[in-house]
């Protein structure tokens, strides 16, 4: 459970100033081209996850090491949807549960990823959930990891035989924009797009909403903000992690014949909340 930390005034009016900002730059909805939640597809959904599972499939997942990436690892494991499931980082993680003792794990050097092209090898499925911060990479490192490392690994996931590849970006996503972020995020979608997967699929989520460990002064804030905003609010600019990585594995496991599908933050909740069964 996060616990309240003392931050200076200054420190709370410029957090606060940030959130506002953000609300007023992005619209309260995006268009969304994701498929929305209905009843069919609720009761379809078991039936796809037994019928994706005999397919024995194998998945890569980047960024096991942060917030997205950990529980997206924890909840593939527990559905049991593949046969083969391998954590591509720049470090081994240290896992203590009995359900982790098949995952695999390639560690890599990321400043020279042709040097480490077998890890990407002989997987149906990747999920990428690479990604760093302005604050603490600095603009340069920020773009070398969420751009130049997320497309270098989709060139040689591609190249490996990767049919199906899973973006994790963002709400507000534009090539066009004036803010890094935003721009570095749209870039990177664009460049992947260029590889032209069998399916690829970009999720667009708003501000995620998670419980860590350790106490973050910031993200307590965003919490406390966001869970005082109305419902509609807080669905249309955040959304729990948890939620997000249901909603990837909802869409990996139903058919699409789309080349490319984009999800936004409503999509996301609608999809990630699609099937009730699942423990919180």
């Amino acid at each position: 459970m996060l616990r309240p930390v003392a931050l200076s005034a200054a420190a709370v009016a410029a957090l606060l100033a940030a959130l506002v900002a953000a609300l007023l730059l992005l619209p309260l909805e995006d268009a969304g081209l994701g498929a929305s939640s209905s009843m069919a597809e609720t009761e379809a959904l078991p039936k796809l996850r037994e019928d994706f599972k005999m397919q024995n499939k194998s998945v890569f997942i980047l960024g096991a090491s942060g917030e997205t990436g950990r529980v997206l690892l924890k909840e593939i494991l527990e559905q049991g949807l593949f046969s083969r499931v391998t954590v591509i980082g720049r470090r081994k993680l240290t896992f203590d549960e009995e359900a982790y003792k098949n995952v695999n794990q390639k560690v890599v050097d990321f400043e020279k990823l042709d040097d480490y092209a077998a890890a990407f090898q002989g997987h149906d499925v990747g999920f990428c959930c690479l990604g760093t911060t302005r604050k603490k990479a600095g603009a340069e490192g920020f773009v070398r990891v969420d751009r130049d490392y997320v497309l270098k690994s989709a060139e040689l996931a591609k190249a490996g035989g990767c049919k199906h590849f899973n973006l994790l970006s963002s709400k507000g996503a534009d090539k066009s924009s004036n803010f890094l972020y935003l721009q570095v995020k749209g870039e990177v979608e664009d460049k992947v797009e260029e590889l032209k997967f069998d399916r690829y699929s970009i999720f667009r989520p708003g501000v995620l909403l998670c419980d860590r460990e350790e106490s973050r002064p910031s993200e307590w804030l965003v919490r406390k903000f966001f869970g005082s905003l109305p419902q509609s609010w807080a669905s249309g600019h955040s959304v729990p992690v948890v939620t997000v990585v249901r909603a990837m594995l909802n869409n990996a496991v139903r058919p699409s014949d789309k080349k490319k599908e984009l999800l936004d933050n409503k999509a996301i909740h609608d999809l990630g909340n699609v099937d009730g069964s699942l423990k919180p």
